[in-house]
């Protein structure tokens, strides 16, 4: 299922559009979030290096620059240009942070394992959702809603259990940071694999994947 700003106006016309209202690049990329891909997204917090203080003033923030700013409001999937600009324009310069348990959960993997599986996922022809890469080297599979709370279990019926797996699920009450923004102090998201139409609103179940990545981690690990 895609997702269109206004609810008609293709990708080229959304973006045109925010041209001809002379809106800021973060305002953009907001609403291409809530309106091209159906995402809610919430004002983060940012880490200035080479101290990595947080800009949300608390001394020794235990997630300096990976958190939403206090009392910062969701925006939420849907909103127009306009509507993330009003509430974009009170947090200049705040990271553009995904909450998961929502339209999506995240299987995070290390890069390296996160990038053996993309290649091998493609090749057998999956349906595969958004990937991003962080700075600290880890990759992120958008998958279906409920992925975390169902991980032990998945792998039980796998036979993956017992493994030592560098593999976790963030699901409800976590927060991705998005790209192009900031991660901790220490550079910019990144995408392995874009968000697409005919994806970004319904990613793959986890159990389609989790196979994949869990084999490719196991060996990355041996």
């Amino acid at each position: 299922m895609g997702f269109t700003i206004g609810g008609s106006r293709s990708t080229r016309e959304f973006r045109s559009g925010a041209r001809r209202r002379g809106r800021t690049s973060e305002c953009t990329a907001v609403a291409e979030y809530t309106g091209l891909w159906g995402w809610a997204v919430v004002p983060g917090a940012r880490a200035g290096a080479p101290a990595r203080d947080c800009s949300c003033g608390t001394a020794k923030c235990r997630a300096p620059g990976a958190h939403p700013l206090p009392l910062a409001p969701t925006v939420p999937a849907g909103a127009t240009l306009d509507e993330v600009t009003e509430v974009w324009g009170g947090y200049p310069g705040a990271a553009v942070l995904l909450p998961a348990g929502r339209s999506f959960d995240v299987i995070e993997v290390s890069e390296e394992a996160g990038r053996r599986a993309l290649v091998r996922l493609e090749r057998m022809g999956l349906p595969l959702g958004p990937v991003t890469v962080t700075p600290d080297g880890r990759a992120q599979f958008f998958v279906a809603p409920g992925a975390a709370a169902g991980l032990p279990q998945l792998l039980y019926r796998m036979g993956w259990d017992d493994a030592d797996l560098d593999l976790r699920a963030l699901g409800a009450g976590a927060f991705v940071t998005a790209p192009p923004s900031d991660h901790a102090g220490l550079g910019p998201v990144g995408w392995l694999r874009p968000p697409a139409l005919d994806s970004a609103g319904g990613p793959p179940q986890a159990r389609l994947l989790l196979g994949t990545l869990a084999y490719i981690c196991h060996r990355s690990r041996r």
